[in-house]
């Protein structure tokens, strides 16, 4: 199982977009868990990043919400750990 590693900005963007949307703490926590198991699982609708966030990945959070992140190679593991990088609406991250 991948690892989550928080970055600083994916925290203070998740509290923001919490304290906007508590409703969608759930969810949220729904789909950072499905990222681990399985950071391609359908639902999550995982994809490669073009232009200034090239290299970097997004997967859908719910309608409008969007978390990018990396794969950072482990040290201690064969998979690659997840770095959440940000959180937020469409317009918000890209």
């Amino acid at each position: 199982m991948r690892t989550l590693i928080w970055g600083k900005t994916f925290v203070r963007a998740f509290k923001r977009t919490i304290k906007k949307h508590p409703d969608l703490s759930k969810d949220i926590e729904n789909i950072l868990r499905l990222l681990t198991k399985d950071p391609f699982d359908p639902q999550l609708e995982t994809h490669k990043l073009k232009g200034k966030l090239s290299g970097s990945w997004a997967c859908s959070a719910g309608y409008d919400l969007r978390i990018v992140f990396d794969f950072v190679k482990s040290e201690k593991q064969k998979e690659y750990d997840i770095l959440l990088m940000e959180i937020g609406t469409h317009d918000e991250v890209y």
